[in-house]
């Protein structure tokens, strides 16, 4: 079996399972946010649900809204909050304790390697760059979850992704996974798991590895799989507060395809409107003048993002009339680029430093679009709309292009300045 197939046969009672079967399987964690998490407390009340299966393993972050914008988003998180007190939820965390989703379950040592993580909210499929499981589910399917501790999946077959070569200068896991989605398409993988592996794949950190699986929901898969390494394992020895497994693929697994790709011949990437699969390598940008830069999100705002931001905005200062905006992913990786001086560095450059929020990805607040304005972004949607305005543009980036295009003042890459 797969690593994919093993996990979800380890969280079932049967002794194996194989792509195509309707399995019910038991989760590890049970994911809901300000947005989805309402809806599944409605609906858990609506099916007798009184108390969930284990509060430990339910968890309620309020972050995309978050800090309240308006009465609305208020209400939301107070409906979560008054839930998460009468139940004893463990890991509720709100602002002041919180940070995006997917960037602080993995910090917290929440969410481990083996484990099966369901979450309403598309992006968890991130957890996978820890050797995890992790999908994306609606919220009637985190309500039954949140009562029964159990959800049905049908087994996905997997895209076997094998990265070689050695990086150019200024690349990173944000352009290997551009580049698939190029290849591939916002399809290429629809139902499938994408596992990667390769001898870059052993080099690449922990950071990276959380890119490169946070965005393989837009080409579609039902998720996205690191084999756990020694990487791995100095992530979440210090972290774990309980008992993990590293799984590996066996040796004669069936996949689906495999796909080969030589990770030298990748320059930085840029995703341009309004699909992440219209993408186009640095050197084929053309001029192309912006607005906004959001640099941060559950895609790149970990303290290796803010570090190679910083490396590029240090001494520099944004182009007149660019709006810059930094948001740190989690109160832990704010304190870090304190102590470090990044947060000084960015506010050198004239930039406004975000509590930590998805609000700016999801065209919600910290930096909404207008009409005709261009932003590069290093979050992972650029849909019609999506920031803003629908007569808005996003262009998806690294943090290193990201804050290159804020100095100039248009799409650019570092090797620029």
């Amino acid at each position: 079996m797969t690593i994919t197939e093993k996990i979800l046969c380890h969280h079932t009672d049967l002794k194996e399972v194989h792509p195509g079967m309707l399995i019910n399987a038991k989760v590890d964690i049970a994911l809901g946010n300000d947005i989805t998490a309402p809806i599944a407390i409605k609906e858990f009340r609506k099916a007798g649900g009184v108390k969930v299966f284990d509060r430990d393993k339910v968890v309620l972050v309020p972050d995309h809204f978050t800090p309240n914008k308006d009465i609305d988003s208020a209400q939301q998180c107070k409906f979560i909050r008054e839930f998460a007190r009468e139940q004893e939820i463990t890991h509720y965390y709100e602002v002041g304790k919180a940070g995006i989703e997917h960037a602080l379950l993995p910090e917290q040592g929440i969410v481990l390697p083996g484990d099966l993580v369901i979450g309403a909210d598309s992006h968890t499929c991130t957890y996978g760059a820890l050797g995890a499981f992790a999908t994306g589910v609606g919220s009637t399917d985190l309500a039954a979850a949140m009562m029964t501790g159990e959800v049905w999946f049908r087994v996905p077959e997997t895209i076997k992704i094998v990265f070689h070569g050695t990086m150019q200068k200024w690349v990173s896991g944000k352009d290997l996974i551009l580049s698939i989605l190029g290849l591939i398409g916002v399809d290429g993988a629809r139902y499938k798991a994408m596992e990667f592996t390769g001898e870059t794949v052993r080099q690449l950190g922990m950071a990276d590895r959380l890119t490169i699986a946070n965005m393989v929901i837009e080409a579609g898969a039902k998720n996205g799989i690191f084999i756990p390494d020694d990487i791995t394992k100095a992530y979440v020895q210090g972290r774990a507060k309980r008992p993990y497994t590293f799984y590996a693929s066996d040796p004669d697994a069936a996949y689906d395809s495999v796909i080969d790709i030589d990770v030298s011949k990748i320059e930085p990437q840029v995703a341009f409107p309004h699909i992440p699969s219209n993408v186009r390598g640095i050197s084929q940008v053309g001029n192309v003048k912006i607005d906004q830069v959001i640099i941060g999100s559950c895609t790149n705002g970990r303290i290796e993002d803010l570090r190679a931001a910083a490396g590029i905005l240090k001494k520099r200062t944004a182009a007149p009339y660019i709006r810059l905006i930094i948001v740190p992913a989690t109160q832990e990786i704010y304190k870090m680029a304190l102590k470090e001086g990044l947060i000084e560095i960015f506010i050198d450059a004239h930039a406004v430093v975000s509590p930590p929020t998805c609000g700016a990805c999801l065209g919600g607040h910290m930096g909404v679009l207008a009409d005709g304005e261009k932003a590069v972004s290093t979050t992972n949607r650029n849909f019609v709309g999506r920031m803003g305005h629908t007569g808005s543009e996003v262009y998806l980036a690294s943090p290193v292009v990201a804050a290159a295009s804020a100095v100039l003042g248009r799409i650019a890459g570092p090797e620029e300045l």
